[in-house]
Order: C-alpha cells, then structure tokens, then sequence
C-alpha cells in the first residue's frame, strides 16, 4: 500500500530569515501613493507621520527583492512557525477529483490567522523608534487580535476600532482583543471626528473597514506618541506575510510537487500575497506557469467589477490615494459574515498585477462560501474562518474542472485562518438564515463616478 504523507513540516533551521518583495521584481512598477492635498507623490517622511518608518521604507522600496527579518521577529515567528503545508486527501476523495489539493494551515498559530505574521514586525518597528501607542482598524477581528496581541509583547497600548457589524456578528474575537489589554471601539463611533459625520450621514450605517480606518488614522493624528498599523492593502503588509509563500515553497519540494495552482482569499491582499508572490517571482523570472486565483466575495467584488483608479483607502479621505481596483470608498458592503473581505479597494502591487495579468480574481456568493466551508470542516476536520471559505469554494470550482479534464494539476490554497469563533455564523447556514447578496451595476458606477474629482 502506498505511503501518503499528510503533513509537511521545516525544522526551525529552515523558516526562511528574509521576507521577499515582489515589487523589486515586477516588470511594470505600481504607480505611486499620491498625497492627498498636494496630489505629489509620497516619501517616506510624509509616511512616516502615520507610520513606522521602517514600514514606510519597505512600503516604497521598489528595489531589493529580499529584506532581512530582524532577529527578536524571527525568534517570535518560531513560537508557532513554521506553519504546515497539508494535502487534502480526503477533501480530493470527496470531490472525486484527480486534482492534488494543498493548504498551507495558517490557522494552527495563538491568534488562529495569518495576521500575526505582520502585527510582529510593525510592532517592533513601532517600539524601536519609541512609540508608546499603536492604533488600528479591524473587520472580522482576525487582525485586531493580532494587533493587540503582538503590542502587548512589546509593551505597546493599542486601540483598534472594529467593524460595527462584525463586532455584533463576532463578539468573542473583541473580547480576546480586551483580554490582551487593548482598547477596543466599535465604528463608526461618536468618538472621532469622522465617526460623527459618518454617523450623521446614516444613523444605522453598519461600518466598513473604510470606516474604521478612518478613524484609526485620525486618532494616530492626533494622539501623541502614536503611530497607526494595517493589516492588509499596502505593500509592507504583503512582504511581511511573504513567510507564508516561503515556507510552502520549501515544503512544496518535500511533497515533490509544484502548485499548477494558487489560491486565496481576497479582501485587501494580505493572504493572497503572502502566499502567491514567492512563487509569481518564479513566473516573473523563471518563465513558470502557474495559475494565480483571488477569491473576493460577489458582495464586494474589487477586482471582478471595480476599476482601477486612485482612491483613498479610507471613508473619510485621510489616507494617500492609491492606485487601486476599488469600488468607491464610499461603497457600503452588504452584511456578509467574511468580515475581513468586506474592503472597497485592492492593494496597490495586486492591482498592478492584475492590471498585467499575472492574475485573476473569481467572485464567490456567500453561500457557496459556506457551502465549501462546512464540506472542508467534514472531510479534513477543521472548521474554516468565512473569509478562508471564498478560498476553499474556489479550489473546489478549479478541483471540479479537473474532474472534466482528467488533469491531475496540483492546487495549493492559503487557509487564512481557523472559523471557532465564527459559529454564530455557521449556526445561521446550519439554520438557513444566510442568504446571499448582489450589488448592482448602478450601485458600482455611482460610486465611481464619486472619484472622477479626486485626481
């Protein structure tokens, strides 16, 4: 009887040292944030106001495709890196696909996500210029946790301003924040200028990653001592969870294969980078031909339908414009339960990327969602965050078309993050409550038509 090897597992020898910065390699530069008064483009002193500086460096680094991890990170990392790469033998028996499916298990790690993976870093970087505060925004939690966990480490105050509605849908990943000793506010909130306005425009709006952002940076203006933190979108956040990519690279060679495949989910493009770009350098600079697949919600659907423009990252206005696939920042997503993809634009090197082909994204309703989520939990015996669902269903879609074929591809996929304190929300599906949501073409073009004035 053949040996099948479930898990794949580095030594602590082998986690990589250095994280990978695709935009050294990309043959067409993304243009560049632009400042929001002047529309001149942004330095790393005008980011640094907001940001560690480090971070402002990596963000706008265009040049050195490999940047050392620093030390007290990498001995960080090791409490719970590397994470497993596992093949999904009894998913594949499942589907009856001749497809070999595999995921990188994110989930294994304190905080149950990836989002550790750069809340370390910026962490770090933040207490080694003498920051005192850290500030941030949160949809699902899964960063918000991350957030407040990784500033306690290094003696950080940190204040995250979490989706209103997710707050309400996901009560307990609030709870783990305040019990790493972070302050946490829903929003939009009274407490900001630009909650109050947002609040006054629509007493019921049910917050947005937009929102909250706002907010977190206009704290981080006008608290002392205080710097802001992301969990997505920008560049430095995508290096940070390069890690992922590395390590399943590495773990790729001992499974003897190499993914035909990859695939993640898709909100502002932590995840999808972190474990996409190691291997696009190889498509970038080897030739390779793997296929690369953003799942987005259909709810929220930046990369199917937005267009690429520049828009601001947040609600209210107050962070650079970026060049971006976005729906409008002022596009209020429907109350779906992947939290953390409820985000109107795309990350900067991803939307370059798509612009050049290098990639596609694929729109997944919810319950489809859901559908592949609760199938996951029953063959491979762990229950998946929503967010991770949107990438499940879509190797279930690429698992199915090889099952047309014959092709024996090899599919990889990130699972972002574990669904334990998502039940509420599988109770609902379980119950039949979920249902899915649609934006119209009239929504999406008013909302465009919004950015015309901006550049």
């Amino acid at each position: 009887m053949e040996k099948k090897q479930k898990r794949y597992f580095l030594a602590e020898e082998e986690i990589p040292t250095q994280w990978y910065n695709i935009q050294a390699d990309m043959a067409t530069k993304p243009l560049p944030p632009l400042h929001p008064e002047t529309k001149e483009p942004l330095t790393v002193d005008d980011l640094a106001k907001i940001f560690p500086r480090e971070c402002c460096v990596q963000e706008l680094d265009t040049e050195h495709a490999w940047i050392d991890i620093p030390q007290d990170v990498l001995d960080k990392y090791k409490f719970f890196r590397s994470t497993p790469l596992v093949r999904a033998y009894a998913l594949e028996e499942a589907l009856g696909t001749p497809a070999h499916i595999y995921f990188k298990n994110e989930s294994v790690n304190p905080l149950g996500s990836h989002k550790i993976n750069s809340a370390l870093p910026q962490c770090y970087y933040a207490k080694q210029e003498g920051t005192t505060n850290v500030t941030t925004e949160t949809g699902a939690g899964q960063w918000g946790m991350a957030l407040s966990y990784a500033s306690k480490l290094y003696g950080l105050e940190a204040a995250v301003y979490q989706v209103k509605i997710t707050m309400q849908q996901k009560p307990y990943r609030s709870t783990v924040m305040r019990t790493f000793g972070a302050a946490v506010t829903g929003s939009p909130s009274m407490s900001t200028r630009a909650g109050k306005d947002i609040i006054t425009r629509d007493p019921r709006h049910p917050g947005s990653l937009g929102t909250a952002i706002s907010e977190a940076v206009e704290l981080a203006q006008t608290t002392p001592n205080t710097k802001y933190t992301l969990g997505s979108v920008l560049n430095h956040v995508a290096l940070h969870q390069s890690i992922i990519g590395l390590e399943a690279e590495k773990q790729m060679e001992k499974a003897g294969e190499y993914p035909d495949t990859v695939i993640a989910c898709f909100g502002g493009g932590s995840n999808f980078g972190g474990l996409a770009f190691p291997f696009m350098r190889h498509n970038i600079l080897n030739g390779k031909q793997t296929e690369f697949i953003a799942a987005e919600p259909a709810s929220c659907p930046k990369l199917t339908r937005g267009q690429f423009r520049y828009d601001f990252g947040d609600e209210a206005g107050y962070t650079p414009l970026l060049p971006m696939f976005t729906l409008g920042h002022n596009f209020k997503p429907s109350n779906i339960h992947a939290g953390g993809l409820r985000y109107h634009g795309a990350g900067v090197i991803v939307s370059q990327l798509l612009k050049d082909g290098m990639m596609r994204g694929e729109d997944i309703p919810q319950l489809e969602s859901f559908d592949a989520g609760m199938l996951f939990a029953r063959t491979e015996g762990i229950v998946p965050a929503p967010e991770s669902c949107h990438a499940i269903a879509a190797t279930i879609r690429e698992a199915n078309k090889c099952k047309e074929t014959g092709e024996e591809k090899v599919i990889l996929f990130c699972l972002s993050g574990h669904g334990l304190i998502d039940m509420p929300s599988y109770e609902q599906y379980l119950n039949g409550d979920l249902q899915n949501y649609a934006i119209t073409d009239e929504d999406v073009a008013k909302n465009l038509a919004e950015l015309d004035e901006l550049v």
